[in-house]
């Protein structure tokens, strides 16, 4: 009995043993990773989006910086109608020869009144570029009109400490006199907006200071401001 036993787990043995051998399996697959061609693509689909997000950033500095110079050029602007403002409430009449305000084409000139005098006030409009000169306060007519000669030939030089504001083409001046506006160069020519005023320049004849001053400026291209910007102000004479 023993014998036969032993036998049958002999034979079992045998049949198990006469498969095939147990062990690793190996994975006929390739290895992932990424071909020549492919990384090539990559690079090119990466420089694209790139040199496009590069420009997309030029773009956006440029318009900022354009932004940034027009809003500059306005409020310089802005200062300088200011200053109109201040210089035609505090004009004062001499009573003299000298006007206290005169317009020649290429300079407005006002006698305006200071903390211990009188003080004669230039503003030109030369090469583009409006430029504003004024004299220390003055206690003669004399002395007036010497200063206002001197500020001529002061604004002739060009010295840039003088310089207001840049990118003006030209200017007009209207005066308001007998209820109606006139070319402050001319007299007795009435205007209108759509109707500019012709006639003879003589700024002398008239020596009454008109009730309101009506400036058109028109601006340069190029100077970040288009059109033309009129402004009427009120002139008080003491």
């Amino acid at each position: 009995m023993l014998a036969g036993s032993t036998g049958k787990h002999i034979a079992s043995a045998g049949r198990l043993g006469s498969g095939p051998a147990l062990g690793p399996r190996v994975s006929s697959a390739r290895t992932n990773g990424f071909t020549l061609v492919e990384v090539l693509v990559a690079l090119v689909v990466m420089a694209t989006m790139a040199g496009m997000a590069w420009r997309g950033i030029d773009a956006l500095v440029k318009s900022r910086e354009i932004a940034q110079a027009r809003l500059a050029q306005t409020a310089r602007l802005q200062t300088v109608l200011a200053q109109w403002e201040v210089d035609l409430r505090a004009l004062q009449d001499s009573h003299s020869l000298v006007q206290p305000l005169a317009f020649d084409g290429g300079s407005l000139v006002m006698t305006r009144q200071a903390a211990t005098g009188l003080q004669v006030v230039v503003w030109s409009l030369r090469e583009g570029s409006l430029w504003r000169w004024e004299s220390p306060a003055q206690r003669t007519v004399q002395d007036l009109e010497d200063q206002r000669q001197r500020g001529l030939q002061q604004l002739a030089q060009r010295n840039p400490a003088l310089r207001a504001f840049d990118g003006v083409a030209g200017w007009q001046f209207y005066c308001f006199w007998g209820n109606a506006w006139s070319n402050c160069q001319s007299t007795g020519n009435t205007t209108t907006a759509n109707n500019p005023p012709t006639g003879p320049i003589n700024p002398k004849t008239t020596t009454q200071a008109p009730s309101g001053l009506r400036i058109a400026m028109q601006f340069a291209e190029g100077s970040g401001l288009v059109g033309t910007l009129t402004r009427e102000l009120e002139v008080t004479v003491r």
